[in-house]
């Protein structure tokens, strides 16, 4: 699958964000190449939470801010061919990238859809809702929660999987220097624009105040690795990479400084020379039945 600059744009639009909130991360090809690498990393913790709420073959699941597509095709492979997935998002060019791939993999269990997901509304309701990374960008997280819920069945299950990016420090042992500074630049850009970096952390709050009866159910992992295989290192620099223009709006370091091209090899050579363990941010997973 070839993808133009174009087919790469992923907007704010694409996570259900209004336009209060810029979508830093920008609309480059790297930008999708940076969104795939993330999703291996991910994918076993959001298939955790989805097998741990009970998600099963043949259910009707809505994915909210679906972006590329990577979580509606993992909700696809589970529910499998009696199931049907409807993953919505703003944007159309996300949307396209997303067809694309379902078409290229065989999953053709999923229906795309260009729609909001404050003011979607279904006539069949849904036994499973699922967000992943769709809290933090909100103005209000219990009010997008409310709007999704609305759209699952009594009995059914909301879900929502959220990165922590509200506490900047970083427990990599031994520690690089070089580590903790990509660390902070990253989380100095999404602070400076996200309006709930916290929301993964506080989504006991969140649930409660869209109403949801029930207190979600919650785990927390942090994703690890070490070595020159590791997938760390490639996603943390692509995700600084994609956040440079962020960094330089806001002063806090150019793309001269940061000598982006560079960074993978340097932060691969040092975390092998030191034998270190990486970590990067928290990874909140909630759940309830309504």
């Amino acid at each position: 699958m070839t993808l133009t600059g174009k087919q790469a744009l992923v907007t704010g639009a694409s996570r259900g964000i209004g336009a209060a909130f810029p979508y830093v991360l920008g609309h480059s090809d790297s930008e999708l190449h940076r969104l795939m690498r993330q999703a291996a990393v991910l994918a076993p913790i959001t298939r955790r939470l989805l097998s741990d709420a009970g998600l099963a073959r043949d259910m009707r699941v809505l994915d909210v801010g679906c972006g590329t597509g990577d979580v509606s095709m993992l909700v696809a492979d589970m529910v499998g061919s009696g199931g049907a997935v409807v993953a919505i998002d703003r944007s159309k060019d996300a949307l396209a990238i997303a067809r694309e791939r379902a078409q290229s993999t065989g999953h053709d269990n999923i229906e795309f859809r260009e729609e909001s997901a404050e003011t979607f509304t279904t006539r069949v309701p849904f036994d499973f809702a699922i967000g992943r990374y769709v809290l933090v960008h909100q103005p209000d997280p219990a009010s997008f929660i409310r709007a999704i819920a609305k759209n699952v069945h009594p009995g059914g299950v909301v879900a929502f999987h959220e990165p922590g990016v509200y506490d900047k420090r970083n427990q990599t042992v031994p520690p690089i220097a070089l580590w903790s500074q990509v660390h902070d630049w990253i989380f100095t850009a999404f602070q400076s624009v996200m309006t709930h970096p916290d929301a993964g952390a506080r989504m006991v709050g969140h649930f409660h105040e869209a109403g949801l009866k029930r207190t979600p159910t919650l785990f927390c992992e942090i994703p690890i690795g070490g070595g020159a295989e590791s997938p760390l290192c490639g996603w943390i620099v692509h995700t600084l990479r994609s956040l440079i223009l962020q960094l330089e709006k806001i002063g806090v370091a150019t793309a001269q400084e940061i000598d982006i091209d560079t960074l993978e090899d340097r932060l691969r050579a040092t975390a092998i020379g030191s034998h270190t363990q990486l970590m990067t941010v928290m990874q909140f997973c909630g759940w309830a039945r309504l």
